[in-house]
């Protein structure tokens, strides 16, 4: 997971937005092209725009959105499951991007947190260059760590672009990644349900 240590020295070193956009338009040149021609003058801006938007992830504490929970679950004993969360993040080793769907449950044990909050928390991990491995494991660690949950699950299905259009070019493969903690780990009559839950439809 990426610590929010990390993130605030990133900050500590951002560069200008002018810097930024400079930066583009050295890449432009790169690949042959001219900054300077009509249809380029305004790209480095909005790919600057662009990535403020695809990268906001670096700017938000995925731990903060768990804060707010409900300790109104008497009786509840069993798996609470957000499944179909579709995302987009962009890949750390060749920044571009990779589209998915990630199965999110947990088990609690005190207390729940709104449903939306898990859904966030895939965005939040989206929003940050990533590795599949990475972002599976961070988002069940930061719910692990916060809700102190009985079990966490979690589950992505993604394609890497860095993969289906550029190097081997396989257009129709799909990596898989999963992370189970406590009872959703140790108890395979439970991690066979949460699986068989997911692909249900």
């Amino acid at each position: 997971m990426v610590s929010s240590k990390i993130v605030e020295m990133a900050n500590d070193e951002k560069p200008s937005r002018c810097e930024a956009e400079d930066a583009i338009r050295t890449l432009l040149r790169y690949i042959g092209e001219d900054p300077k021609r009509e249809g380029l003058i305004e790209t480095p801006k909005r790919v600057i725009k662009a990535y403020d938007e695809f990268f906001q992830g670096y700017t938000q504490d995925p731990a903060q959105e768990l804060s707010k929970t409900f300790e109104d679950i008497e009786g509840f004993d069993d798996i609470v499951l957000v499944k179909d969360i579709e995302f987009t993040s962009h890949c750390e080793h060749h920044m571009v991007p990779i589209n998915g769907v990630a199965h999110v449950a947990y088990w609690p044990d005190k207390a729940v947190v709104g449903i939306s909050k898990l859904a966030r928390i895939v965005d939040i991990f989206a929003g940050r260059l990533v590795s599949q491995e990475n972002m599976t494991s961070g988002i069940a660690e930061c719910i692990e760590t916060v809700l102190k949950p009985k079990g966490v699950a979690v589950y992505i299905n993604a394609d890497h672009q860095c993969m289906s259009i550029r190097g081997v070019k396989k257009r129709q493969s799909s990596t898989v990644t999963t992370t189970f903690t406590g009872k959703l780990k140790e108890d395979q009559a439970a991690q066979m349900r949460f699986l068989t839950m997911i692909s249900d439809k």
